[in-house]
């Protein structure tokens, strides 16, 4: 489901792209599974089709989505998206990194710190890995892969 804040200070589109990927990440929307037409979804979320529009642009330059001339477009294979992530997650660390030695952290804290964020998520692993079916049924409200939008 898709619910936009009017009152959120970012963009539309910026929501727009951040709840279809959640939704992909999830399992909600399957791989090669056809999106809803810009105009379609713009008129459901009462929004200008140019909107949408970018969105879409902007999820298949992440690789989520993928256009078939003339058919539309279609959520991308994992594996795809899987790997635009780690790459635009590697440029933030990088760019996360450079400002963290100008701030005068030491490689060791660093190091000793994403030790620690590895360390929490293994003893978490197995509390959250056995929600991820269900979190990805709830999110697309039991709809069998249909997006259901709605605006705050």
């Amino acid at each position: 489901m898709i619910l936009l804040d009017y009152r959120d200070k970012r963009p539309i589109y910026e929501q727009v792209v951040e709840k279809l990927e959640r939704l992909i990440v999830n399992g909600a929307l399957e791989a090669d599974s056809k999106m809803p037409s810009v105009r379609s979804m713009g008129v459901e979320l009462a929004v200008n089709p140019n909107t949408i529009q970018r969105a879409y642009n902007q999820l298949e330059q992440e690789g989520y989505l993928y256009t078939v001339s003339g058919r539309g477009s279609f959520v991308a294979p994992e594996s795809e998206w899987r790997d635009g992530k780690k790459r635009k997650m590697l440029e933030e660390w990088s760019l996360v990194t450079e400002r963290a030695k100008e701030s005068g952290l030491t490689l060791k804290e660093l190091t000793e710190e994403l030790h620690q964020i590895f360390a929490n998520e293994k003893s978490q692993a197995g509390t959250s890995h056995s929600g991820t079916e269900n979190e990805a049924q709830k999110s697309d409200g039991g709809q069998g892969g249909k997006i259901l939008l709605r605006k705050e």
